[in-house]
């Protein structure tokens, strides 16, 4: 395959949506500046969270061709001087989790993903993704895998704060669940740090961003969770992927097709 320069890639990129659709389909959402102080604690119970709308429901990574995810997963954000705050409520009756080492493969565990690229060029950004244990594994990307770009995991986003808090029991099949919520913040100065000098946002400030939930399949076995295994392949059916904006493939990594997060002092509409 060849692989346009970057310069050149980042301006297909941007163009992109246009071009395929004819028409800017982008996913839009406003993050209002939080009213008062946010505990990371992931409840998300405080006022400052009430203030913040919801997301719409998360659909199938590719599109309406694809049927409706089975569980509801949706994020809000808020931000301040310091940080941008991550809400996330992911329905879940049978909550699970197995990996407990920071920057693990968290995605071979039910978990939320985050996808940022503050200057919005396609290239340098950064994911985060997060399991129900609350293990946490984040990178940056110089650029998209498919331009050859490669994950520099011993990236760390300094000063993170996470949580996770579980409505039900976790790795207990003999109960059904309710939900578990997540909460992030991401400081503004760390992502800065990983090489985009315009990471701080102002009244206005657009960042191209995107949000998934990986979803596997699960069996009972001996009281145990675990993964439910393609007869075909004799390995683990293959997982969903359920995000804020469609990508239209299996591919998180088109940063081209991420919905856009506008940053508002107030809740007016861009």
């Amino acid at each position: 395959m060849n692989v346009a320069p970057a310069g050149t890639l980042a301006a297909l990129l941007l163009g992109a949506p246009a071009l395929l659709a004819g028409q800017d389909t982008t996913i839009r959402y406003v993050a209002v500046r939080a009213s008062g102080p946010i505990v990371v604690d992931g409840r998300l119970d405080e006022p400052a969270w009430a203030e913040a709308a919801w997301s719409a429901p998360f659909t199938d990574i590719e599109g309406a061709i694809r049927p409706a995810p089975r569980h509801l997963t949706r994020m809000k954000l808020v931000w301040d001087s310091a940080a941008l705050y991550v809400g996330a409520e992911l329905e879940e009756p049978d909550l699970w989790g197995t990996l407990t080492e920071r920057d693990a493969v968290i995605y071979h565990d039910n978990d939320f993903e985050v996808f940022l690229d503050p200057d919005g060029d396609g290239l340098a950004y950064f994911e985060l993704e997060i399991n129900a244990l609350g293990t946490v594994w984040d990178l940056f990307l110089p650029k998209p895998y498919r331009a050859g770009g490669h994950a520099v995991n011993e990236w760390d986003i300094a000063g993170l704060r996470s949580a996770v808090a579980l409505q039900g029991t976790l790795n207990d099949p003999a109960d059904r669940d309710s939900s578990w919520t997540m909460e992030l913040a991401i400081p503004f100065e760390a992502l800065a740090a990983g090489g985009v000098a315009t990471a701080v946002p102002g009244d206005g400030t657009q960042w191209r961003v995107n949000f998934s939930r990986v979803q596997w399949d699960l069996d009972v076995s001996d009281g145990e969770y675990r993964k439910v295994i393609d007869p075909a392949s004799g390995r683990p059916a293959r997982e969903h992927n359920w995000v804020w904006s469609p990508q239209g493939v299996i591919d998180m990594h088109r940063p081209e097709r991420w919905g856009v997060v506008e940053f508002r002092s107030g809740g007016e509409e861009p």
